[in-house]
């Protein structure tokens, strides 16, 4: 079931419009922006785990890109982690404007 549900989400990134699609590979603060300055009622972002210490670094990274989502008036809907391996590779974040 996990499997399915990052298949549809990464399906629904490959066809997600121009803007959304350029929220991955940013840094979550520019991502925050850019939905917010486009007015995006929800954006799915990619938080990479994959540098330093996957623990505490991938949490650090998750409480940096809610932080920026949150000033925004963005709330978390769905942390779902991507595993490759057996690795821990990064998080599809999905946040949305209430």
């Amino acid at each position: 079931m996990r499997t399915l549900s990052l298949a549809v989400v990464v399906a629904l990134a490959s066809l997600a419009a121009p803007v959304q699609a350029a929220l991955f590979e940013k840094k979550p603060e520019l991502s925050a922006q850019e939905a917010a300055t486009a007015n995006l009622p929800a954006v799915t972002i990619w938080v990479d785990a994959s540098w330093g210490f996957r623990n505490q670094g991938a949490a650090n990274n998750l409480t940096k890109a809610h932080s920026a989502f949150a000033a925004r008036g963005y709330k978390v809907q769905s942390v779902q982690p991507y595993i490759e391996n057996g690795d821990l590779q990064g998080f599809f974040v999905t946040y949305q404007k209430p």
